[in-house]
């Protein structure tokens, strides 16, 4: 049978909004929503925050969740989630998953984790990539915001903090951003880390187009469901309206009160 395991890297040095994981969301670090957000759902064997900071690990052990110190040299989510999973020494078979949730992901929803975790079990490529529609052009314009544009089969064609695809000749367009939620099977994970780093994942800084570059496939599942990442602090704001009027996170706020 298949294992799944979550790790959500955090650090506070982000480059746009520094100390953004211990920053409170109606009161609890956003941090601890991701954290708690990914124990809804019951097929992770373990739930684990990977963090160079001291104050992060701190923070998780005072919420009773699970944290493992990785090295401060990471510039990637994917490789400091690949440091956390070879410290925890978990045994994972080549084709057991890693589900990576960046420490942003504040939307995130079992239903979510259920979606790549089963598309992964299907067919068990080297990496599924959650991606969400976008609904405001203004998100669709925002560097901040990586855009994904996918191949009728479900492969990704290309990142990007440009608005691709372009809304110059179809106004209606449905477009995609990529989200911090992605699967890898643990014998791809361990390889990620001994590929060198790409010409355009560097320009993007899109950890996937490394992947992508090196011309190995990146499978895209995507959700109608909104999601945001955490990268400013008009995103901050933005968010604790959303964490305000979803019923999910009454769920576990109460559960823990």
């Amino acid at each position: 049978m298949m294992r799944a395991i979550c790790v959500i890297p955090a650090r506070m040095a982000s480059s746009r909004y520094p100390g953004k994981p211990l920053k409170p969301l109606l009161g609890l670090p956003l941090i601890l929503h991701v954290y708690r957000r990914c124990r809804l759902y019951a097929g992770f064997e373990r739930v684990v925050i990977a963090t160079c900071d001291e104050e992060i690990r701190a923070a998780a052990a005072a919420d009773g969740a699970e944290a493992v110190m990785t090295k401060h040299t990471h510039e990637r989510a994917t490789d400091r989630t690949e440091e956390a999973i070879a410290k925890l020494k978990l045994g994972l078979a080549d084709d057991d998953l890693a589900l990576m949730v960046q420490g942003d992901e504040i939307l995130m929803t079992p239903q979510m984790a259920d979606a790549v975790v089963s598309a992964f079990e299907k067919t068990r490529p080297p990496v599924v990539n959650l991606a969400s529609r976008i609904y405001r052009p203004e998100d669709h314009d925002d560097p901040n915001v990586v855009k994904v544009v996918v191949a009728p089969d479900g492969r990704a064609l290309y990142f990007s903090r440009a608005p691709i695809p372009s809304r110059a000749r179809m106004k209606e367009l449905v477009a995609h951003q990529q989200t911090g939620v992605i699967g890898f099977s643990a014998a791809f994970l361990q390889r990620y880390s001994k590929l060198p780093p790409t010409p355009l994942e560097q320009a993007e800084s899109c950890d996937m187009l490394r992947v992508l570059e090196h011309g190995l496939p990146i499978q895209i599942v995507t959700t109608d469901a909104e999601t945001i990442g955490v990268d400013t602090p008009a995103d901050h704001a933005r968010a604790e309206k959303i964490l305000a009027a979803d019923p999910l996170t009454r769920r576990y706020l109460e559960r823990a009160a």
